[in-house]
């Protein structure tokens, strides 16, 4: 008698074992666990479980796993979407017996004996990414073999499925076509923890599961430990200063959460200047340095890390004390996610939202890389119908960011109008309709989603019953934990050294900006004669700003100047310009100044350039003027570099002898100042040292 063929009750008593194996002798399962393993294991369903982090989401899949290959079933292959939460599900896996592997960007040097192994029948799990699905190689001679043979489909992180959900991830789109791919009998589980009813009737529909009628699991989103709290502070250096103040008070090691790359790094260093252990954690951070930041994490041999989403599926500590928000994520469906994070085996956990006035320019930020307008998608079918064509070289052709672009691909991918080969992207000839009327009411979703973030902050009712009815959790009890069932509330008093010392990080001017050193592909389409690598005789030397758009303290004043009307630059940001090129350390100090021209600020820009000159004792050696029509807005790196080729002519250099000071309001990509400075390289300047207020990125 197979596994499969036992009675329920001994069926459910060797669940009990295996689950015994992964959790510990004391585990028990949940009924609802078993509710799901059963119906995979022995009946073969298609199950949806919607159940808060740190329920045992995990437990279902490798239990069954188990069971199944007990059974002789083929191995269980997991979709899952982070790098660390697959690290976390292999180190699960093998305390329940399971032989788990992975198939991913950092592990290339081991795909052949992987494949071996699956082909062996000694792998019982194989992680993929949803991007490896579509990898040409992979799909064409690996997932055959995968969907022919697998003995369960898991979907991990399922929301990301739909565009109504807060982290859509367009490969997932592309799991419809491999579940109607699989034979029939082979259970699929998709599982998430945040998900409300629109979500899940998306995903449901998705992922094609409603073939069979899908058991749908839902329970309480509860979090018996969580203390959630408000701190309304008026300034970044408050906000800053009191999460210094208070970081040692915060029980345990934890998450620090802010909305942008530029703010985590910043906010780290700070903390670390006060002496606080503490990493960052970005999509910018180095896939060593995460592992890096992980363990130390885990291990408490740091107080926070201090993240951006790129720290939100997949993190798993138990016993993680609090989390803090620098900035109010733009839905509470998404706080919700970051927030269960914390608290899963201790019994109190903090959870502290400081809002900032300007979290809604960064929510508008965001919400502006939706799905683009039908033109450009019209566009992009159109190029790709005459040849088969690189992302590279799509962008010379449709004036799309490269993140937004390979968004499209992936989009038009998932629906059968493109598809991707081996150097690049094809079209298949497919009709595709483009759905107006869905994006418009993602995007109505959205701004309810922002007004309902906002009411969060101003509720009188239990903060936890908020979010719970927010994800559709309905009939729940006020928490008796939060600030508003108690009346007890975080102290809104911010040590006054500690502010001072925030204040005086934030107001510290000066960011480096590194140069452009390679030409973008395909400019050759676009009449501009550049490839390869720019010659280092044409190249600008790293430069420096005050600071960016998106920084804590210097973002807001910068954005009001570089935005505003056409007005000299004040006084308070002119001495911000001194003290960066005071503390500029280049080689050879430069010997005059050339300017910027500007169609939107010539004022200002021409006041910035001259008082520099002024205030460095140097020469205003003249400005490059734009010349020509004025470009058309671009939004990608070879449609900005074409506009501004044969934009600009500079003023005569003749016996310059030493570096030139390139002034500017704001690099933003970073090819006007690339162009000007190869022309002033051509003319005869030794050097070209880029400075301008601010940075946009």
């Amino acid at each position: 008698m197979t596994t499969t063929e036992l009675p329920d009750t001994a069926l459910r008593e060797r669940a009990e074992e295996v689950l015994r194996t992964l959790a510990g002798p004391r585990a028990r399962l949940r009924d609802d666990q078993w509710t799901a393993i059963h119906a995979l294991v022995v009946q073969r369903r298609r199950a949806l479980v919607v159940q808060r982090t740190g329920w045992g989401k995990s437990a279902v899949y490798f239990v069954a796993t188990a069971l199944l290959r007990a059974s002789g079933a083929g191995p269980t292959v997991i979709v899952s979407p982070l790098l660390a939460l697959m690290r976390n599900q292999i180190d699960a896996a093998g305390r329940a017996g399971v032989q788990a592997v992975t198939v991913n960007s950092a592990n290339t040097g081991d795909w052949e004996a992987t494949y071996a192994a699956i082909d062996a029948g000694e792998v019982d799990v194989l992680l993929v990414s949803p991007e490896r699905l579509n990898n040409p190689d992979f799909r064409d001679r690996v997932l055959p073999r995968l969907t022919a043979s697998a003995g369960l489909l898991v979907v991990d992180e399922a929301h990301c499925v739909s565009d109504w959900g807060h982290d859509f991830r367009p490969d997932y789109r592309r799991l419809r076509a491999l579940i109607s791919e699989l034979p029939p009998g082979i259970p699929v589980l998709a599982t998430t923890a945040t998900a409300n009813d629109r979500v899940v009737r998306d995903v449901t529909e998705q992922l094609g599961l409603a073939s069979g009628t899908p058991l749908v699991l839902r329970g309480s989103l509860d979090r018996e430990s969580l203390r959630l709290s408000v701190v309304r502070l008026p300034t970044p250096a408050q906000r800053l200063g009191w999460l210094a103040a208070h970081l040692a008070e915060l029980p345990g090691a934890g998450i620090v959460y802010t909305l942008t790359i530029a703010a985590a790094e910043e906010v780290a260093e700070f903390l670390r200047e006060r002496g606080f252990p503490v990493a960052s954690y970005t999509g910018r951070t180095e896939p060593e340095q995460r592992l890096a930041a992980e363990a130390d994490l885990l291990a408490n041999r740091v107080k926070a890390l201090v993240a951006t989403s790129a720290l939100g599926m997949g993190f798993d500590k138990p016993d993680l004390g609090f989390v803090v928000h620098l900035g109010a994520p733009s839905s509470p469906v998404a706080y919700y996610q970051q927030i269960g994070r914390a608290g899963r085996a201790v019994e109190r956990a903090e959870v502290v939202l400081l809002p900032g006035a300007e979290d809604r320019d960064i929510w508008a930020y965001f919400a502006s890389l939706a799905f683009p307008p039908e033109p450009l998608v019209r566009r992009t079918l159109e190029v790709l119908s005459e040849r088969q064509l690189s992302t590279a070289a799509i962008e010379t052709r449709v004036d799309l960011s490269r993140t937004r672009l390979e968004m499209l691909l992936k989009v038009l991918d998932s629906d059968g109008a493109v598809k991707r080969v081996k150097g690049g992207w094809v079209s298949t000839g497919q009709p595709w309709v483009y759905d107006a009327e869905r994006h418009r009411r993602i995007a109505t979703a959205r701004e309810a989603e922002q007004r309902a973030m906002l009411a969060y902050l101003d509720t009188s009712e239990c903060r936890l019953v908020y979010l719970r009815r927010q994800l559709d959790d309905e009939n729940a009890e006020p928490c008796g934990r939060c600030d508003t069932c108690t009346g007890t509330v975080w102290s809104p008093s911010v040590d006054p050294e500690a502010q001072a010392a925030a204040q005086e990080r934030i107001s510290r001017p000066g960011v480096p900006v590194p140069p452009r050193k390679q030409w973008p592909s395909g400019m050759a389409e676009l009449a501009v004669p550049a490839s390869g690598r720019i010659a280092a005789g044409e190249l600008a030397d790293e430069g420096r700003v005050i600071g960016r758009l998106s920084d804590i303290g210097w973002g807001t004043r910068l954005r009001e100047l570089v935005t505003g009307d056409d007005v000299p630059v004040p006084p308070d940001v002119l001495d911000a310009c001194v003290k960066v090129l005071a503390g500029w350390s280049w080689a050879t100090r430069p010997v005059g100044v050339v300017g910027i021209g500007s169609r939107t600020r010539p004022h200002q820009l021409a006041h910035l350039a001259r008082r520099i000159a002024e205030i460095g004792r140097l020469p205003l050696l003249g400005v490059a003027e734009p010349v020509g029509p004025r470009p058309e807005p671009s939004a990608n790196s070879a449609q900005r570099l074409a506009g501004v080729w044969d934009g600009f002519a500079i003023p005569d250099l003749a016996d310059v002898g030493g570096p030139v000071l390139l002034v500017d309001d704001v690099i933003d990509s970073g090819w006007t100042a690339t162009v000007v400075a190869r022309l002033l390289r051509r003319a005869g300047a030794p050097a070209v040292l880029p400075f301008a207020l601010a940075l946009a990125a």
